[in-house]
């Protein structure tokens, strides 16, 4: 379902392209300096979100699962690369909307010279954005910026220091640090295939035969074996012997089924990160010797 965009319910949004595609989060909202509708968005892409690219608002909307826009996220990343540091100057939107393909609004006056940011983050604008004269465009988030940059009181703090009361200054110092995590992706499959295949196979098995053998027995006793003819005659002997039968059989041998299995491994990541280093310039120690 589709609603209206909300310059607070902006920041950390998923942003979709026109594809359905993810493209990153919302970093930072721009405000048009005669409507303060949103008009900018940007994205934070890249490795850990350390790139943010400008995508225009026209013809976006707010859904249930982020911000739909028109654009392609190949777009997106080959967006010109612009560092607005709080401003957004004229000519750095008008290359914007020419890159876009979009008609150029037609700004005079104050709106012309300087276009601020606002980092909708819940809220209106604070005390110290509406003293920010000439800047078009503010930071809304109660106080500070959405990319973390000064604006008003902050903006003098950060130049010449913060003071309260008691006159002790102070100047925060930020790093970026890098945050892993882990994702499981898919790397392949494992197929389990059963098929046949020939080969050749000797055994060895004992066989028996039968063999005539001729027998002679001396006749000693005449009158014990009767009376002698002389004449033809025959005997059969049948022979036996055994060969081999061969009978084939199927039988289970073996289970084989896949399983899965953690591993445990570690991997190295790199990435950039910038950290902020303070020096301090005491003029009051010059030219005096310790």
């Amino acid at each position: 379902m589709v609603r209206a965009i909300q310059p607070q319910d902006l920041v950390d949004s998923t942003v979709v392209d026109n594809a359905g595609s993810k493209i990153g989060k919302v970093g930072t909202v721009y405000l048009a300096d005669d409507t303060r509708r949103p008009e900018w968005v940007t994205v934070k892409t890249g490795l850990f979100g350390q790139k943010e690219s400008f995508v225009p608002l026209s013809g976006a909307g707010m859904e249930n699962d982020g911000l739909h826009v028109q654009v392609a996220k190949d777009q997106v990343s080959e967006a010109p690369r612009i560092d607005a540091e709080g401003h957004l100057s004229e000519k750095e939107s008008a290359e914007l909307y020419k890159y876009y393909g979009l008609p150029t609004p037609r700004a005079t006056g104050e709106n012309a010279q300087n276009r601020g940011r606002d980092a909708a983050a819940g809220g209106a604008a604070g005390g110290a954005a509406g003293g920010a004269a000439g800047r078009g465009r503010e930071a809304a988030m109660g106080g500070t910026a959405g990319r973390g940059q000064p604006t008003g009181q902050e903006t003098a703090a950060a130049k010449g220091g913060r003071h309260d009361a008691s006159g002790r200054g102070d100047v925060v110092r930020s790093e970026e640090r890098l945050r892993v995590g882990t994702e499981q992706v898919e790397t392949g499959h494992v197929r389990l295939r059963k098929y046949v295949v020939t080969e050749d196979e000797q055994v060895t098995v004992p066989v028996t035969h039968e063999e005539v053998r001729v027998e002679r027995e001396p006749i000693t006793d005449a009158k014990a074996a009767g009376r002698a003819e002389i004449g033809e005659t025959e005997q059969d002997v049948v022979l036996h012997a055994e060969k081999p039968v061969v009978q084939k059989e199927t039988v289970p041998v073996e289970r084989v089924r896949l399983g899965t299995e953690q591993v445990t491994e570690e991997q190295t990541v790199e990435g950039k990160v910038r950290k902020e280093r303070i020096d301090i310039d005491d003029d009051s120690r010059r030219g005096k010797k310790s």
